[in-house]
């Protein structure tokens, strides 16, 4: 990267790079546990992550990562439901209001009839997203809620390169309600300060020159917290932003989630980069940002 280029702040935001969302292979994996929601390329992904992080080095300015982070029990998990006849509910099955009303899906718990309900009500009601049933993952205190080692032995090393500490969020600690955005849960919670705007976080990705976004799932929590930042930050930002395309996947089965996110921010002006060529995108914008008139690089 140039010289022009490493004067710029440049941020890099990880999205929930953490093993349970990783298709390690089985040597990488300690005895007795699993990656419990694989996406499959996501090891690939994070090993290339961890080359972007070491080949920038002190080029970056900061880094930022974003953890799920869910207790056992929680509305998306298994743990939460049951059939109207008590057999357990499988992951990945969608869950709609209609069908808790009609007693064919039920919390195992009678008592969150109510809240379940009115969640559910509201969910749908934005459009973004149906309630869909997920593996437990990324429970706090486990090996699954880590983060990928290769990505977290980059970071260190930029850490101690650099004399500086990444900053971390973490999101989804509130079990009545989906958080795919690290920006903001999707049913926010009048009572709960972490459900709502994550303005620390807009804040230091709104101080960047540059912003470039890598993380799990592309089809998921890439794909939410990257919309709700440019929903959130000024509208020039998306021209200032880069999206590591080898550097995430989507869940299985979502392949047209993502492709249909790229394609969008695309259209809004975001920068699509794979790992090999994000120097040569990052020189072109902070080239292009140094002619322009003093003080244009940053709001």
């Amino acid at each position: 990267m140039s010289a022009t280029a490493s004067s710029f702040d440049v941020r890099l935001l990880i999205i929930d790079p953490q093993n349970d969302f990783c298709d390690l292979p089985a040597d990488a994996v300690p005895s007795g546990v699993a990656p419990s929601l694989p996406v499959p390329g996501a090891h690939a992904d994070m090993l290339r992550l961890a080359g972007v992080i070491d080949t920038m080095g002190t080029t970056l300015t900061d880094i930022g990562v974003t953890l799920d982070s869910h207790h056992r029990l929680d509305i998306a998990h298994p743990t939460f439901w049951q059939h109207g006849d008590g057999s357990d509910v499988a992951p990945f099955t969608e869950v709609t209001a209609a069908e808790v009303r009609a007693g064919s899906v039920v919390p195992r718990d009678a008592a969150s009839l109510p809240r379940a309900l009115t969640y559910l009500d509201e969910l749908e009601r934005r459009g973004r997203y149906r309630l869909m049933v997920w593996p437990v993952h990324c429970e706090m205190g486990t090996w699954g809620h880590q983060v990928h080692a290769a990505v977290g032995t980059a970071a260190g090393a930029w850490e101690a390169a650099t004399g500086r500490s990444r900053q971390t969020w973490r999101k989804g600690m509130n079990a009545w309600t989906e958080h795919y955005s690290a920006v903001l849960a999707e049913v926010p919670d009048d009572t709960d300060p972490g459900t709502q705007v994550n303005q620390g976080l807009v804040d230091w990705a709104a101080a960047a020159d540059v912003l470039v976004v890598a993380g799990e799932a592309g089809s998921h929590c890439v794909k939410a917290t990257t919309e709700h930042l440019l929903d959130y930050l000024p509208a020039d930002r998306a021209r200032r932003m880069v999206l590591l395309t080898d550097c995430m996947s989507p869940v299985g089965q979502f392949d047209a989630a993502q492709a249909s996110f790229l394609s969008a921010m695309r259209e809004r002006g975001v920068h699509l980069a794979d790992s090999h060529g994000v120097a040569r995108v990052l020189d072109a914008m902070t080239a292009g940002a140094a002619g322009d008139a003093p003080g244009a690089a940053r709001a």
